[in-house]
C-alpha cells in the first residue's frame, strides 16, 4: 500500500525523442476527453449511460492513517480532477509507526465489490494497489475480463515503507502470470521490481533498465521502475520503458520525511490522467509532477510521532496560486537561442507582443522571455497568456521578466529576475519547486548565490554595450569568461550580441555557456523570423567551429 519509493518526481526526461507537451490539469472534475491512443481496444468500455468525468476504480487496502491505500487514491484522483471509486481488498492498522495489523477482505465479498462498481458506473480505468492473496488477484483478472476497461494500472504493492511485509510469494506468481499480461502499465519501487524478478541487485541505473526490461517481457505494455530508493543519487531518477525506449526522468529529491503513500499517489495519479484521455508518457510526467509539488508544498507538515508522514495531497487549495510546475523541465540546451522581447520595439514596428513571440519561435528560438517593461498589467497578462499557449504548442519555454505575479497567473514555465528584483530563494517560495528560475548577474559571487537559491540558469551580461538597458556596465569575453569557470550552474551570454558577434561568443568555448540572449537583433527589425533564422544558423555554424 505504501510505496518504499523516496520522492521521486519528473521531469527532466533523457531520451531520444521528444515528449508530447505537457497539459496540466486544475483540482476540479474535468469533462471526459477523447481516449488516449496507448489504450488497448480489447478493453474499451461499453456504456450506454457515461458519467460526465473521469472515473477511476481503485482495488486497494484501507490505510488507518489516511496517507496511502484508498485514500491517498481517491485524494490524488479528486485532486487531479477525476472521479474515483473503491475496492477494498484489506483493512489495515496502521499509522506513522508502521502497520500493526492487517486484516484480508473475503475473496468473494471483494468480487461482489468489483461486480458492483464495474456494472453499473462506467468504469474508465482500474488501478490496483495492495493485493493480498493471489486468490483476490484471481477474482480482480475474473471481473476485468467480464468488465472491460479502458486501461489498467497495477502498483504491484509488497511491502510497506516501514518494512512490513504486505503480499506473500504465491501472489507475487499469480501477479506475473495474470494480471501483468492484463496491464497497461506496472509501477514497481525497486525493491518490489527485486522482489519481482527474485531478489536481483538493483543498484544503478543500468540494473533498473534490466529490471523494467524483465518486467515488461512478463505482459504489460510499459513498465516504470521509480528509483527514489537508489543509494548515492542526488535526484530522484525513475526508468520508463514501453518496450522499445527507456526514458529516465529527472526529479528533485525533496528533503522531508513526509513521503507515506507516494506510490499510491503515482499509480493514481497515472489512472486519472489516463481516465482523461492521456497518453501514457503524458500520464506518468503529469503524475510524477504532482507528487513532487505535493511533496514540496508539505515537507514540513507534522502528522503523528512515527518517523513517516503523510503529505497533503490537496495542497493547491491551501495555495490557490500554485501551478504544478513548468511544462518543461528546465534543459540547459534551451538557452541556446533566448529571444527576449522589448514592448517599445514591438510598437516601433507595428507588432504585437502574440506576434513578435510567434515570429521568433517559427525562427527557431529555444526558449523566450517577455519583457515587456512599458505594458500595462492587464494587458501585459491577456498578452502573456497568449504567448504560453503558442509557446506550448511549439515545444518551447516562456519565462516571465521580474513580474512573479504575471507568471503565476500565466501558468508561464518560470521567471528570471535581476539583481534588483526578488530573490531567487523567494520565488522559488512562491513557483514551487516545477519553474524555471534564473538570475542576470556580473560577478561570481553573484553566481554563486544565485546556486544557492535555487537558480536554474544565470544570465551573464552585458557582454558588449547596449541600449536596451541603461546603466549595465560591460564584461567584455574576460568578465564573461569568469563568470562561467566559476558558474555552477549553465550560463547564457547576453547584451549587444548580433548577427555580427554572436558566433565569436559562442566560439570561446567556455565551461557552462550554452547560448546567447538577444533583444534589438531580433526584435528591432523588420522580420523577426528571418533574423532569429539567421541568427540560429550563425549559432550552430560558430558551435562545430569550436
Amino acid at each position: 500500500m505504501a510505496s518504499v519509493s523516496a520522492p521521486s518526481a519528473a521531469l527532466s526526461p533523457h531520451r531520444t525523442s521528444a515528449s508530447a507537451a505537457l497539459l496540466f490539469p486544475y483540482p476540479c472534475f474535468s469533462p471526459r476527453v477523447s481516449p488516449a491512443p496507448t489504450a488497448r481496444p480489447r478493453r474499451l468500455a461499453v456504456s450506454a449511460r457515461a458519467m460526465p468525468w473521469p472515473h477511476v476504480l481503485t482495488v486497494a487496502g484501507s490505510d488507518s492513517g489516511a496517507g496511502a491505500g484508498i485514500q491517498a487514491d481517491i485524494k490524488a484522483c479528486a485532486a487531479l480532477g477525476a472521479y474515483c471509486s473503491s475496492v477494498i481488498t484489506a483493512v489495515t492498522a496502521q499509522n506513522t509507526v508502521g502497520v500493526q495489523g492487517v486484516h484480508a477482505v473475503p475473496e468473494e465479498f471483494v468480487g461482489e465489490q468489483l461486480k458492483s462498481v464495474l456494472a453499473d458506473m462506467s468504469v474508465d480505468v482500474v488501478k490496483t494497489g495492495m493485493l493480498p492473496s493471489a486468490g483476490i488477484v484471481k477474482v480482480l483478472c475474473e471481473n476485468l475480463r467480464k468488465f472491460p476497461v479502458k486501461a489498467l494500472v497495477v502498483d504491484p504493492v509488497m511491502v510497506s515503507t516501514s518494512g512490513d511485509t504486505l503480499s506473500g510469494p504465491s501472489t507475487l506468481a499469480t501477479y506475473r502470470d495474470e494480471l501483468f499480461p492484463m496491464a497497461d502499465i506496472v509501477t514497481p519501487n525497486v525493491k518490489e521490481a527485486s522482489k519481482l524478478l527474485g531478489d536481483v541487485s538493483l543498484q544503478t541505473i543500468s540494473d533498473m533498465r534490466s529490471a523494467a526490461e524483465s518486467i515488461y517481457k512478463l505482459g504489460p505494455k510499459h513498465v516504470l521502475v521509480k528509483g527514489g530508493d537508489m543509494p548515492d543519487s542526488t535526484d530522484a531518477i525513475d526508468v520508463f520503458f514501453d518496450g522499445e525506449e527507456f526514458i529516465e526522468l529527472h526529479g528533485l529529491r525533496i528533503k522531508t520525511s513526509n513521503t507515506h503513500g507516494t506510490g499510491c499517489t503515482l499509480a493514481s495519479c497515472i489512472a486519472a490522467e489516463l481516465a482523461k484521455g492521456a497518453t501514457m508518457l503524458h500520464a506518468v510526467e503529469v503524475a510524477k509532477k504532482f507528487v513532487e509539488s505535493a511533496l514540496y508544498h508539505s515537507k514540513d507538515l507534522v502528522i503523528g510521532n512515527g518517523p513517516q508522514g503523510p503529505f497533503d495531497h490537496l495542497f493547491s487549495l491551501n495555495s490557490p496560486l500554485h501551478k504544478m510546475g513548468s511544462l518543461h523541465k528546465f534543459n540547459p540546451d534551451d538557452l541556446f537561442l533566448y529571444a527576449v522581447t522589448d514592448s517599445g520595439m514591438n510598437k516601433k514596428w507595428g507588432r504585437s507582443i502574440k506576434d513578435a513571440v510567434k515570429a521568433a519561435i517559427e525562427g527557431g528560438a529555444t526558449i523566450v522571455q517577455l519583457r515587456e517593461k512599458d505594458t500595462e498589467t492587464r494587458e501585459f497578462l491577456e498578452a502573456a497568456k497568449a504567448c504560453v499557449e503558442i509557446c506550448r504548442s511549439s515545444g518551447v519555454p516562456l519565462l516571465i521578466n521580474d513580474r512573479v505575479d504575471v507568471a503565476l497567473a500565466c501558468n508561464a514555465d518560470g521567471v528570471h529576475v535581476g539583481q534588483s528584483d526578488m530573490p531567487a530563494w523567494e520565488v522559488r517560495e512562491l513557483l514551487g519547486p516545477g519553474k524555471i528560475i534564473g538570475v542576470s548577474c556580473k560577478t561570481p559571487a553573484q553566481a554563486g548565490q544565485a546556486w544557492k537559491d535555487g537558480a536554474d540558469y544565470i544570465g551573464c551580461g552585458g557582454v558588449f554595450p547596449t541600449t536596451t538597458k541603461a546603466n549595465n556596465p560591460t564584461l567584455g569575453f574576460e568578465g564573461l569568461r569568469t563568470v562561467c569557470l566559476a558558474s555552477k550552474l549553465p550560463v547564457v551570454a547576453i547584451g549587444g550580441i548580433n548577427t555580427g558577434n554572436a558566433g565569436s561568443v559562442m566560439e570561446l568555448g567556455l565551461p557552462n555557456l550554452k547560448g546567447v540572449a538577444v533583444v534589438s537583433a531580433l526584435f528591432d527589425r523588420e522580420c523577426v523570423a528571418t533574423e532569429t533564422r539567421s541568427l540560429r544558423s550563425i549559432l550552430m555554424n560558430a558551435c562545430s567551429r569550436s
